[in-house]
Formats: C-alpha cells, structure tokens, sequence
C-alpha cells in the first residue's frame, strides 16, 4: 500500500522542514510514503471564502484516483489515540487497497465536493493548529504508528 499526504501550500519554516523531511526519510523503511503540496491559489486575497475551498477542492480531487481511499484531516473528524492509529492503518492495509491519501485542507477547510468524495475523516485534536505544524504531527504519527506495529520502542505505552 501507498500512503500519501497531500497538503495546501508550502512549508515556510525552515525548522518545520528539517523535521518533516527526518519523519518523510524514518517512513520510508516501513511503506512507500508521498508529501504533495498543492501551491496556496494566486490572489486569494480575491476569493470568498466559498470560492476558495471550491478551487482548492478541485485540485485536491485532481489529485487522487477512484480506487484510493480519501481521508480528511478534519477538526471534526473522528480522534484517537496513537495505539488505536495504528490498528486503523493495520486495517487499511489489511483491506488491500493500493492507495491511502490523507488530505490537510486549506484555511477555510475542504468544499462540499471534497466532502462528497472523502471515505472519512480523522481529527488530530480539539486544539486549533497551525496547517504547517500540522503536517509534522501528521506525519510523525504516521511514523509512531508503524513502530507500535513492528512493535519497536519508539512509543512507550
């Protein structure tokens, strides 16, 4: 199984990059691990906010296929612990699909079509972050989750 992570503009963070790009490289020794970013729109100052979760939303769609499996990174999505994490990643790759895309939207969240299309959703936390840091506790519990699978020490329970 593929897992990818498909995210609304660039990291801007020097820091934040150095560490996603640490997470990206320790992933790739359990599956076959993509980061694509779609560029924040041109002149979105413009944009209603409507309008902007509509263009987002098409290049969102754009970007995956009828057979992946579509999960939102949505605050109202459904929580759970990292142990639990990995059981819901087990179960994915158990079911035999070949691609899993998780989605970060923009600010202003994913359009009604996006929403339509998506297999599920999965909430990080009640806590409002940042999209940028956003993307590293993602991906570093992507990276938990595949250790507690091997059962490696990275995660103390």
């Amino acid at each position: 199984m593929n897992i990818k992570l498909i995210a609304i503009g660039k990291t801007d963070d020097k820091n934040l990059q150095t560490l996603i790009e640490d997470y990206k490289k320790r992933l790739g020794h359990y599956i076959r691990f993509e980061f694509e970013i779609i560029p924040d729109l041109k002149k979105a100052k413009h944009l209603s906010e409507a309008q902007q979760k509509a263009q987002e939303g098409e290049l969102i769609l754009s970007k995956t296929e009828k057979s992946d499996v579509l999960i939102l990174l949505d605050e109202n999505g459904k929580q759970m612990d990292s142990v639990a994490f990995s059981n819901y990643l087990q179960k994915h790759m158990n079911s035999g699909i070949k691609t899993l895309i998780f989605v970060i939207g923009g600010p202003y969240g994913f359009s009604d079509e996006v929403y339509t299309r998506a297999n599920g959703k999965l909430g990080l936390s009640k806590m409002t972050f940042s999209h940028q840091m956003v993307r590293l506790f993602f991906i570093e519990q992507l990276y938990r989750g595949f250790t507690i699978l091997r059962n490696e020490p990275y995660h103390h329970r």
